[in-house]
């Protein structure tokens, strides 16, 4: 469960966040976290929210971002506001790490989210971009879809190909949460 000051690392992609402001402490108006990025960082997958805005400023280094296919590049002192279905991808191409403060409004579940995806990175096979695979994907895009998106396919046809997908991933033993992550 996230907590003020409580850092989960992906090892995968050597990014740390440490939680500062919980949506439980803040009745689910706001996730506040401070985000690290280790230098030349990959890009992850675009994805938007269908329910948040984000607010990010960026206290050291450099953040590039891919913001509805415009790419540019942060530096400190620099803000950038998300509205919610923009579809983005921010990472570190610089040679310094980078940190930013980032905040998510409302909180929802997303401190859930990424519990689950920095322990599913850091325990399993993922992708070089800390991705599961297909059917892990199936069950965790049902279960946040309401705070995380990918960009492709169309959601509509995600809905069908994980609601598909979905039988076989819990015969397959995947689950759509780990207590272990979140506890």
């Amino acid at each position: 469960m996230a907590y003020p000051n409580k850092v989960i690392r992906n090892t995968k992609t050597g990014q740390d966040i440490r939680f500062i402001k919980t949506g439980k402490e803040t009745n689910g108006e706001l996730l506040e976290m401070e985000a690290s990025f280790t230098p030349h960082s990959i890009e992850p997958a675009a994805h938007y929210h269908p329910h948040q805005a984000e607010d990010f400023t960026v206290l050291t280094g450099a953040l590039t971002v891919r913001l509805n296919d415009k790419v540019t590049v942060l530096k400190a002192g620099d803000t950038l506001h998300i509205p919610t279905n923009a579809v983005h991808a921010m990472w570190n191409s610089s040679n310094q790490k980078t940190i930013v403060n980032w905040k998510v409004k409302p909180a929802l579940n997303t401190d859930h989210l990424l519990e689950m995806g920095v322990g599913l990175a850091n325990d399993t096979d993922t992708t070089e971009k800390g991705m599961p695979g297909v059917l892990q994907m199936a069950l965790l895009a049902q279960r946040f879809s309401d705070v995380y998106r990918l960009a492709k396919p169309p959601y509509v046809v995600q809905r069908i190909l994980f609601a598909l997908l979905t039988p076989f991933a819990y015969m397959a033993g995947y689950r759509s949460e780990y207590k272990k992550y979140i506890d």
